[in-house]
């Protein structure tokens, strides 16, 4: 029998750690400039769609039309707001369905803990055989009847009187012949 030696790994530990905080430095780097790629665009994405805002020398009926368009505008924002989580919503539904239908053909579905019930054995019947069971079938009816043997008992005497009657040369003799000699 050939013994197994414990590989040697290809890297070394130092090396490994080495390119490991290399590799973390490389990650928290790109994550920051992700950040800042978002936050630049958020800004531009607001600036097209919301100009800034111009109150100084507008007069009252101006400024309550202003407030009216943004409403508007809210609203209709709201509005596609609603739509795309009414989408998600129901992205996820259907996401959800089409796991469980993936679990099921793979057949690793986790099998709920059952209850024992106790019932009755027309219940059953009537739970199997449904319309069909109209009357009650009695089981007991159908089973064989067995005969046990009764076990043979010697009949319990008083020792006193066997002993008497086994003692001398006589009693020897009965022990030895059995019970059928005499």
């Amino acid at each position: 029998m050939t013994e197994s030696v414990p590989k040697k790994p290809k890297i070394s530990a130092s090396r490994r750690l080495f390119l490991k905080t290399k590799i973390l430095k490389k990650a928290s780097t790109l994550l920051a400039e992700e950040k800042e790629q978002k936050k630049i665009d958020r800004e531009q994405t607001l600036s097209e769609r919301l100009p800034p805002l111009k109150l100084s020398g507008l007069s009252i009926q101006d400024i309550q039309n202003l407030c009216k368009e943004l409403h508007q505008k809210i609203d209709v924002v709201d509005e596609e707001r609603y739509d795309f989580e009414s989408k998600v919503v129901k992205n996820d539904k259907e996401i959800g369905d089409l796991n469980h239908k993936v679990f099921e053909l793979k057949g690793k579905m986790k099998r709920p803990a059952l209850k024992r019930v106790r019932v009755s054995a027309d219940a059953m019947l009537g739970a199997l055989l449904g319309a069909r069971h109209k009357e009650s079938i009695d089981f007991k009816a159908n089973l064989k009847t067995v005969k046990k043997e009764e076990e043979k008992k010697e009949e319990v005497t008083d020792w006193r009187k066997n002993v008497d009657a086994m003692s001398g040369m006589e009693g020897r003799k009965k022990l030895f012949a059995g019970p059928t000699a005499q």
